[in-house]
């Protein structure tokens, strides 16, 4: 039996779409299918996504939520769609690049395959910035020759530099005490963890994972 047409078209649209991305054109895609670090262009202006959650009400139309940050000038903004509604996504290259300095251009990654060098804005890398170690291997997102989003390991390992004693009379699911990282942040570590404890930690939100096993 001869397929339909409707057997045709799906791989039709997706090979166009592969087509027009290889050329650097906007591709048309569903709100629900934007992901962090896609960029987006909206009104003739670019913009590089924080974050896009959807959502799915009992009752209701589901909606995406997109946190952006405007290229042209670092402003942010939300836009809410219909999770079917249709945005245009652009293309940008992913790629691994390895940190190397931070000056007053910003932070300087270098690519391992060709050594091309690229300095990311504080704009882009955000709170993340505080979790670079030298020699990290990060993924960046590059659009025209410029980082427009980066992602960092997922877990990163950090040196107790200062913690509490345990209170007496904390309850199990209350244990956990107050610490300061050796890059400067806060998080909160297990009763049995010391001051020079090296500890792994998430790079999305500073949280105590596990006692360093190196």
């Amino acid at each position: 039996m001869k397929p339909g047409p409707y057997h045709i078209q799906p791989r039709c649209a997706a090979l166009r779409s592969r087509r027009r991305a290889a050329r650097g054109i906007p591709v048309r895609v569903i709100a629900s299918s934007v992901r962090k670090g896609n960029i987006l262009e909206i009104d003739g202006r670019l913009y590089a996504v924080i974050s896009a959650e959807s959502f799915f009400p009992g009752k209701g139309t589901p909606t995406t939520q997109i946190d952006m940050r405007r290229i042209s000038d670092g402003v942010k903004t939300t836009q809410r769609y219909k999770t079917t509604e249709q945005v245009e996504r652009a293309h940008v290259e992913d790629r691994p690049y390895t940190f190397l300095y931070e000056d007053g251009d910003g932070f300087h990654f270098m690519n391992k395959e060709n050594y091309d060098q690229i300095a990311v804005s504080k704009d882009v890398l955000g709170d993340q910035a505080v979790y670079l170690q030298p020699e990290m291997e990060c993924m960046l997102s590059v659009f025209e020759g410029n980082a427009v989003a980066i992602d960092l390991p997922q877990r990163v390992t950090l040196q107790v530099v200062e913690t509490q004693a345990v209170v007496k009379g904390q309850t199990a699911s209350s244990s956990y005490k107050p610490a300061m990282l050796s890059n400067g942040v806060k998080t909160l570590v297990p009763p049995h963890i010391e001051a020079g404890t090296r500890i792994v930690v998430m790079t999305a939100d500073g949280a105590y994972c596990e006692r360093a096993k190196d």
